[in-house]
């Protein structure tokens, strides 16, 4: 047994430098860049080595999201509870606890010794940045939410990559957080923390009853967890080749659907060092490098990919022995770890709290029983017991391979990086290139499984419908007991290899919507691929499907008022861009037409209720039968149609009489059934009656514009633990939920009463059922809170890139930055910008007092 410290404490010493690479380091020791911001306060950082470039990038950061990386930085080092107590739900205490057991801060202190110079250098620069600014600026002068607070502080590079391994596990160890981590031990014993230093009696018994309350609640977190693939991310991407572009060189429409608020929100920047590195783009929040990004000769984006970045095992238990398994005949130990976290109990001495954690050979165990609500047992029951590996516990490549991206100069060489074992951690890369290629990768860390392995998870799932039910929800149940189920380390350290990803190259197209590799171009299906890649012939979601069809049909305007590929079939920067602001949704597309049909049966005749009761519809059906079929800011009836297929959507399965076909998946499934149409009892009418109750419970007009009741509203203000406040005035919102309204350009509607990732309270929806998150209460509506954020469109000319697009959220965090919402405006015109990246447009577009020296 190890006992570990509450402290915490980092090293910042890292990797070595045996000779001095002036491309990485400055030659003198000195950091110096120049920051020079340009439309939207997007921030070009020039410098004359990469560590620098990092030290600009973590400096601009700061200036624009200090409170969000401070936090970032206190939940990496298990420190939430220690500063804002135990939080909702004791939801700090589990938080803490399960980092320390997935080894976040530990573990980059184990591997920073090991990270590349290049990786050395962007973190120990971004860091040196970051601790500038928060040096230089005084605590009073804070935003709102981290003013006056004492976790805003300088940082060490071990800190920030921990943050890293947070990151490369929001689709993996993440999701075991909140609970299933915390709660695993055998059947019988008490998962409870206990405190270091007992005071009274009556002490402990109070804290006895708090610590029955942190394990209750991560019960409930652990089973309210369903799906393991979906982390609630999604985003398009196309990459056009050379037959399909305007100038016959390349094209990329990048549209990622994030959060608008937290750690994931995407940041611009542009990096450059001369004769090493000149990129544009954007990443999440406290990465050294942006992600999504172009340069003079290519450029990429990533979805969210339907691959499994880790596995369960089942290990079965030696007889009476809860703490070793027997794999291969012998036995192995289940070994455990003791960890101490302090919790703000509101006195001048904290709680200190102390728990035991333990671990296979693959890493933590876990309360399975929980995870599956019952499907599996509880460890030692049944002479089982469950844990899992991570494909990305580990992120030492995590900038190397964007590093790596950024610095190619053709396909070649962007193939290389994985080649070489590269991974985007859990998404797809989408590719254009000057030279006409369209590209698509699943980049993402998957298990690297034998055929043997493979053989007995199909078998499995073809005769256990419990087995397959979990593995349908995200869980890879591999068995423990042979050493057949191991990953194959190979070349790659468990991860598949190259040249068994799916991958396409094409000079039309290639796209990803968060769907299959399967149908990444219908004329080319990708087949025979791992199924922890994802399903295979199986049906499409909306956005694929307005997507493929805007691709095959790009001179066929749908509802819109422009063709996608404008007027020549061909697309350029600026009809990718308006591809996504045409605010297509598949689901008007396939249904509108049939309902307007429907409504003009029906007359002012009433319609069922599907829970009992009639009603008429007929004024609903006047706004439809005017609506323009889109979902921009000034569409009457748009909102009408959300709550009408909101609720037909459930009734897909039983209703559609064309069933899905593998040959046409585009197209299928398809069809309404004739059955009762036009008459009260219509399946369609009923969808739409039922959605029409929602909009009067809470006073809904049918005619409203959906931009007077779909919008951004700002929110927050105040520290973890306040209460929150809207923060300056909303913006009329364009776009629709991407599986409910089947829209391409998707958004959505988040109740969570924080922000993504942290805990800095935001003014959150309580919202109605099946309507795509319609606020329960009167005259609100819906309040948009992540989807199309840093998106662009981009055409390679003969002068270089030239791209077209916005972050919508803007660039910075604090409310009392002129870039809190400038682009958010920009966003609600549909006003995009140029995203400037020659030296003569950056020059020519600075902001006034645009341009800044900064040194160490």
């Amino acid at each position: 047994m190890m006992t570990g410290c509450f402290d915490g404490s980092s090293s910042s010493s890292g990797p070595s430098e045996p000779e001095l690479n002036t491309n990485l380091f400055p030659a003198d020791g000195k950091l110096e860049a120049t920051i020079r911001r340009t439309t939207g306060g997007v921030p070009h950082i020039k410098a004359d080595n990469l560590k620098s470039a990092a030290f600009g990038h973590g400096y601009a950061q700061a200036q624009d999201n200090v409170c969000l990386l401070a936090e970032a930085i206190v939940k990496a080092r298990s420190e939430r509870a220690k500063y804002f107590g135990p939080g909702p739900g004791k939801i700090n205490i589990i938080n803490d606890f399960s980092y320390k057991a997935q080894k976040i801060l530990s573990g980059a202190e184990e591997e920073y010794s090991q990270l590349s110079p290049e990786t050395g250098a962007m973190i120990e620069g971004f860091t040196a940045g970051y601790n500038k600014y928060v040096s230089e600026t005084a605590s009073a002068e804070l935003p709102l939410e981290c003013r006056d607070q004492p976790w805003v502080k300088e940082i060490t590079p071990v800190d920030l990559f921990a943050h890293y391994r947070i990151v490369g596990q929001y689709a993996s160890g993440a999701l075991f957080a909140t609970g299933a981590v915390f709660l695993a031990v055998p059947d019988g014993d008490s998962p409870q923390p206990t405190q270091v230093m007992s005071v009274t009696d009556s002490a402990d018994d109070t804290l006895s009853k708090e610590m029955k309350r942190v394990v209750a609640s991560a019960r409930v977190n652990a089973g309210a967890q369903t799906d393991y693939q979906d982390i609630g991310l999604g985003s398009n991407a196309w990459g056009i080749g050379g037959d399909m572009s305007e100038q016959g060189r390349g094209a990329l429409l990048a549209n990622p659907h994030f959060p608008y608020t937290g750690h994931r929100r995407l940041y611009q920047a542009q990096l450059t060092v001369p004769g090493y590195l000149n990129v544009n783009g954007a990443g999440l929040l406290g990465t050294a490098i942006p992600l999504i990004n172009f340069n003079e000769n290519l450029a990429w984006s990533h979805t969210v990919t339907t691959s499994r970045r880790f596995t369960l095992y089942e290990l079965t238990l030696k007889d009476g022995d809860n703490f070793t398994y027997i794999k291969d005949g012998k036995e192995k130990p289940i070994t455990s770890e003791t960890y101490q976290i302090e919790v703000n109990n509101g006195m001048p001495t904290p709680t200190v709290l102390e728990k035991t954690f333990y671990f296979s050979e693959y890493g933590p165990m876990l309360a399975a029983d929980v995870v599956t609500d019952g499907g599996l047992s509880a460890w030692g029951a049944n002479g089982k017991a469950y844990s899992y590996r991570d494909a990305n516990a580990s992120t030492k490549k995590l900038l190397d391979t964007w590093l790596k991206m950024s610095r190619a100069s053709d396909l070649g060489e962007f193939k290389a990086v994985f080649q070489n074992c590269g991974s985007t951690l859990w998404t797809n890369s989408t590719y254009a290139d000057d030279q006409g290629n369209a590209y698509y990768i699943d980049s993402s860390s998957v298990p690297n499984l034998s055929a043997a392995s493979l053989a007995v998870v199909d078998f499995k799932r073809s005769v256990n419908a419990g087995y397959n039910e979990l593995f349908e929800g995200g869980l890879t149940l591999l068995d423990g007991s042979t050493s057949r189920d191991d990953w194959i380390e190979g070349q790659c350290n468990g991860i598949v290899p190259f040249d068994q990803r799916p991958q396409l190259t094409r000079k039309d197209w290639v796209q990803n919507s968060n769907d299959s590799y399967w149908a990444t171009n219908p004329s080319e299906f990708l087949t025979g691929f791992s199924p922890l890649f994802g399903s295979e012939k199986t049906p499409l979601n909306p956005r694929t499907r307005i997507g493929i069809t805007m691709l095959q049909n790009p001179m066929e305007k749908g509802f819109a008022d422009r063709a996608p590929a404008g007027q020549d079939a061909k697309f350029g920067a600026i009809d990718l861009i308006k591809v996504i602001y045409n605010n297509r949704t598949w689901y008007s597309d396939m249904f509108l037409s049939e309902l307007r049909a429907r409504c003009a049966a029906i007359g002012t005749d009433p319609v069922n209720l599907s829970g009992g009761g009639a009603r008429d519809v007929d004024e609903a059906c006047g706004v439809l039968k005017n609506w323009d079929g889109v979902y921009n800011t000034d569409s009457v009836g748009a909102h009408v149609f959300r709550v009408f297929i909101a609720n037909y959507r459930n009734d897909f399965a039983d209703d559609l009489t064309v069933p899905f076909d593998a040959a046409n998946p585009v197209a299928t499934p398809s069809t309404p059934s004739q059955t009762a149409k036009g008459t009260e009892n219509d399946v369609m009418l009923v969808a739409l009656a039922d959605g029409l109750e929602a909009l009067d419970s809470v006073n809904i007009a049918y005619n409203a514009a959906l931009g007077d009741v779909q919008y951004y509203q700002p929110s927050g203000g105040v520290p973890p633990g306040g209460i929150p406040v809207e923060l300056g005035g909303s913006y009329a919102w364009h776009g629709g939920d991407g599986s409910i309204d089947g829209a391409f350009n998707a958004i959505g509607v988040v109740t969570s009463p924080v922000a993504e990732d942290t805990v800095f309270p935001r003014v959150a929806p309580k919202t109605l059922p099946n309507t795509a998150g319609l606020s329960e209460q009167a005259d609100i509506g819906w309040q948009m809170a992540r989807g199309t954020s840093w998106h662009f469109g981009l055409e390679f000319t003969d002068e270089g890139p030239v791209a077209f697009g916005l972050t919508s959220y803007s660039q910075s965090s604090d409310s009392g930055s002129p870039h809190f919402t400038d682009q958010s405006q920009r966003y609600s015109d549909k006003n995009y910008r140029q995203l400037w990246f020659s030296e003569a447009d950056i020059q020519a577009n600075l902001l006034a007092n645009g341009e800044v020296t900064i040194s160490q």
